[in-house]
């Protein structure tokens, strides 16, 4: 298990809000590492809701259902966040083995458990309150089933790659319930999956910079929580009802809030005066080029996704280790 990234917080109405100055550590391996100087800054200016996103649960064959806030119809994809779903998976159904290439994602168990095996032979299971990175770069072939008994629930986002890091190595990162460190102050509990908050430092690596954190809200609290300057922000509200801006528009369990580019961090609290809310904070800084994606695939341009599709087919360019396997959590998912 391993892991990197930033960001912090400070509830209270008037909040100091950890990082003044965002600081990115290039590895060698090309991931990147987000630090914070952690002086305070004043949150002077929270970012508004600009949109709310419904998101309408969908079966999808026998087993497998998902709610999806970005990647559908009301806003297509938020550079450089492709897609973000809440998912229900339960036996027999399951992901059979299939192919990626150009992004990468994280994958945040609610519930149960979800077992993966890939063609380079990397397989296991992630449990409840477990995180899964996987940077698939220029290549991976993997399956994915439920693990556990009943409804296996998770939540799910694909991250854009940049050109120039599509076709890197691919690599996973699982990052255990227990390693993810929890800051709880004044009625406000973050679980730093991805980012910086308070201090303490996920030890996930990305491609490409990116915050994702679990946040509950206890009744009568109020979070402020810095955001890099010119990073796409949103926040998925998994239980309650959450008061997000200065306007403290309101956002109910299954909808997703759009953060407008203005400000300096986001605003939060529950919008129920006896009850807490949940919500996945999510922020990445844009790449700003062109998206083409077929399916499986995400590129810049169309001739790169046949590409992709066509080095599938043929097991090259980072598809070698396809020739001849099949995955075993396929044939034994669980009933």
């Amino acid at each position: 298990m391993s892991g990197s990234t930033c960001v912090s917080l400070a509830p209270s109405s008037v909040a100091v809000a950890p990082p003044a100055m965002v600081v990115e550590e290039t590895h060698s391996d090309g991931m990147i590492t987000i630090q914070s100087d952690e002086a305070p800054m004043i949150l002077s200016k929270p970012r508004a809701v600009v949109q709310t996103l419904t998101c309408q649960r969908r079966p999808l064959g026998d087993g497998f259902a998902y709610r999806r806030s970005i990647g559908g119809p009301e806003l297509e994809s938020l550079d450089p966040i492709l897609s973000f779903d809440d998912f229900e998976f339960t036996g027999p159904a399951n992901f059979g083995d299939h192919p990626h290439r150009g992004f990468e994602s994280l994958t945040y168990v609610l519930e149960g458990s979800i077992g993966f095996h890939d063609f380079s032979g990397h397989k296991g299971t992630i449990n409840t309150g477990d995180a899964q990175w996987t940077t698939v770069g220029r290549g991976v072939v993997h399956a994915e089933v439920p693990a556990g008994q009943g409804v296996q629930r998770g939540l799910n986002f694909w991250i854009n790659l940049a050109a120039k890091d599509k076709m890197v190595a691919p690599s996973y990162q699982e990052l255990a319930s227990v390693d993810i460190t929890t800051v709880d102050k004044d009625g406000v509990s973050v679980k730093v999956i991805v980012g910086e908050a308070q201090g303490v430092r996920s030890p996930l690596q990305t491609r490409t910079p990116v915050m994702c954190l679990d946040i509950t809200v206890g009744p009568g609290t109020h979070l402020h929580q810095a955001v890099p300057a010119g990073w796409s922000a949103c926040a998925y509200v998994i239980d309650g009802v959450a008061s997000f801006g200065p306007s403290a528009r309101a956002t109910r369990q299954h909808e997703c809030a759009v953060f407008g580019a203005k400000g300096n961090g986001v605003d939060a609290r529950s919008g129920d005066a006896d009850a807490s809310t949940r919500f996945l904070l999510v922020a990445a800084r844009p790449h700003g080029e062109t998206v083409v994606r077929e399916g499986f695939f995400v590129m810049n341009t169309r001739e790169e996704v046949e590409q992709a599709m066509d080095d599938y087919r043929n097991h090259r360019n980072g598809f070698e280790m396809a020739v001849g396997w099949t995955s075993d959590h396929v044939a034994t998912p669980a009933q």
